[in-house]
């Protein structure tokens, strides 16, 4: 299995502000910490505003806050959100690709178990589990 950039830089930025979770970040700030894309994690943001996970603020005090506590927060549903619209396998896409054994392969189950479980145990994990470091004020 093989996460997107898109899951894996917003895991990354959900990890710092699971560090300090009552301060606001401003994609700025996070992109020049993870040496990223700002206008990739403007999007990524995005998505976790619209999927309940952080609330975003604008003007001066602004930036992005976790809309819960860490420890309310499970892995396995950040992945979910982040990874919506990536199939695993191409059958999985909304087409269901072009496979010539849709109907007799009994492999397609198995893959969905398997996605399934994988985030089963993400879930058994919350943001807090994999906080980063407070960071020192500078």
């Amino acid at each position: 299995m093989n996460l997107t950039s898109f899951t894996d830089y917003g895991l990354r930025m959900l990890m710092r502000m699971a560090s300090a979770p009552d301060q606001a970040f401003s994609t700025a700030d996070l992109a020049e910490e993870f040496q990223l894309s700002r206008n990739h994690l403007t999007k990524i943001m995005q998505r976790l505003a619209q999927g309940g996970i952080v609330e975003t603020r604008r003007g001066v005090n602004g930036g992005a806050l976790l809309r819960r506590t860490p420890a309310e927060i499970r892995l396995g549903d950040v992945v979910r959100l982040l990874e919506q619209g990536q199939s695993l396998v191409e059958c999985f896409g909304p087409k269901g690709g072009d496979c010539t054994i849709d109907g007799c392969c009994r492999l397609k189950s198995r893959l969905r178990q398997a996605e399934n479980r994988f985030i089963a145990d993400l879930n058994g994990s919350t943001l807090l589990d994999v906080a980063l470091p407070r960071r020192a004020a500078a």
